[in-house]
């Protein structure tokens, strides 16, 4: 991947035919899908054998979104997508694990990215519920997902068919693993969707990892 990816950005120079190119774009995209492939299998290996640590920290929610942003953004350029945070200046900061919470923002703007159309929206939103939790919600208006395939999607290793996804590629590791993230701390993951409208997941912390300022 290293030489790969100083070929693709011509390091040193042209590499001369444009194939060249075309081919070491193709083998970094690869190792790069094989990479994260790998990464998730690890988390929910460590997960499930109960050896997952939490590394809790005070964290400010918008500025942990906007570091997520920064990874999906080239390509949501790309596909000419509406990228927004709604979160309110002064919101209340959420105890938790910073890698942990930014590797589940990641997936889910990555998913919302992957399944939205050109010139579609997508907005981060984070909520303080009634009961004092504090929701954070990715929603976006992508080809969205059958209430009968919601269940499918929450499992390991299992892509959705249909005509309209089938083109996508991914492992079925995505959501699992986010879903794992949340749970150990002690959260909820929820999924709204409707197939050609959009899908919205929401990641529900409970209240004694709100921080609220006093």
């Amino acid at each position: 991947m290293g030489f790969a990816q100083m070929m693709k950005q011509q390091t040193f120079g042209p590499v001369g035919d444009l194939r060249y190119e075309e081919y070491t774009a193709g083998i970094f995209e690869s190792g790069e899908h094989l990479l994260s492939i790998i990464s998730d299998i690890l988390d929910l290996s460590r997960i499930e054998a109960g050896r997952a640590e939490i590394d809790e920290q005070s964290l400010n929610v918008i500025d942990e979104v906007e570091a997520c942003m920064r990874f999906v953004r080239v390509r949501s350029d790309e596909a000419n997508l509406d990228l927004k945070i709604e979160i309110p200046e002064g919101f209340p900061q959420l105890r938790a694990d910073q890698r942990m919470i930014r590797q589940m923002l990641t997936n889910l703007l990555s998913n919302a990215v992957k399944f939205t159309p050109a010139g579609g929206r997508i907005a981060v939103r984070a909520i303080a519920t009634n009961d004092e939790r504090m929701n954070l919600i990715v929603a976006d208006t992508g080809i969205g997902i059958a209430q009968e395939d919601i269940s499918k999607a929450l499992s390991s290793f299992v892509q959705i068919e249909s005509t309209m996804n089938r083109r996508y590629e991914g492992t079925g590791l995505g959501l699992p693993l986010v879903k794992s993230l949340v749970e150990l701390h002690d959260g909820e993951l929820e999924i709204e969707s409707e197939v050609g409208v959009g899908t919205s997941v929401s990641l529900s912390f409970p209240n004694e990892r709100v921080v609220r300022s006093r």
